[in-house]
């Protein structure tokens, strides 16, 4: 058996900082390593093939470095590249690590949080195109009505630290009205970005009180922890010292600069060349 090695986390740029967070909180002690992609940032409006070879190149260099189990802690990677990779790649390069990515979890439990069978997904145009929430809702909850709206305006607003801002009303007040005017029985809107979070009380203003606004992290984080506990040959693998290591694709003056927005404290980072 190899020696133990950090969980992987991939995210196209920072928005993966605040489901690593969650993770960190709900599986304290264990390691983890984050790559950041910023390079080539952002995914969202990327084609299908650019996506997964990014994400292919990403995995790979986690698993040379040890990692036996890598989250694409990004909604674009999930809906572009996972399957594909899971399927196809994986067989080739080790069949004894696994990619998990953030749609499957979120989507086995979404319905659980409407009452009305109606659900809104605010995500990127990529996520959106892909229709992999919609694809994966149905599987386990047939009888949902899914309704999608993608913000392209909203992660970089949120990257240059603008949405505090007024101007960040506006955008979310768009997103958000061209949403509801799909249907009138939406009462659960889910935040199928990373990134979003961040926006997630200027959301609840343009909202009624009774809508539900769901975000990943802690049901992304509850699910990790849910699959090391049935899988304990690879909870074994998985090393637990408490640190936590940080790379970039691009200047990692500038990642650490931005990450504290999402990680919710100071990074510092180490860049790497893909």
């Amino acid at each position: 058996m190899p020696s133990a090695k950090p969980i992987g986390v991939f995210d196209s740029g920072y928005g993966g900082l605040t489901i690593l967070k969650d993770l960190e909180n709900t599986l304290p002690g264990y390691d983890f390593v984050y790559l950041g992609d910023n390079a080539r940032a952002p995914y969202g409006t990327r084609s299908f093939e650019s996506v997964y070879r990014y994400t292919l190149e990403s995995v790979k260099w986690f698993f040379d470095n040890g990692s036996p189990l890598v989250v694409l802690a990004c909604n674009t990677a999930s809906a572009k590249a996972l399957r594909t990779i899971q399927q196809h790649d994986l067989p080739k390069m080790n069949r004894h690590n696994r990619v998990l990515g953030v749609i499957r979890p979120t989507t086995e439990v979404i319905g659980n949080f409407t009452k009305t069978n109606n659900i809104g997904i605010l995500a990127t145009t990529g996520t959106v195109q892909s229709n992999s929430y919609k694809i994966e809702i149905e599987k386990f909850f047939p009888g949902l009505h899914v309704f999608q709206q993608a913000c392209p305006m909203w992660v970089p607003l949120i990257e240059n630290n603008e949405h505090h801002g007024a101007g960040a009303d506006y955008f979310v007040r768009q997103g958000i009205d061209k949403l509801l005017a799909q249907s009138d029985n939406i009462d659960t809107i889910l935040l199928g970005c990373t990134h979003y979070p961040l926006l997630i009380d200027k959301i609840r203003q343009h909202v009624l009180p009774e809508v539900q606004v769901v975000s990943q992290g802690k049901i992304v984080s509850g699910s990790l922890a849910d699959y090391l506990q049935r899988h304990p040959e690879m909870d074994e693998r998985c090393s637990k010292n408490g640190e936590i290591i940080f790379y970039t694709t691009d200047s990692a003056e500038d990642f650490n600069d931005h990450a504290a927005i999402f990680y919710g404290k100071p990074v510092r980072s180490k860049h790497l060349a893909l």
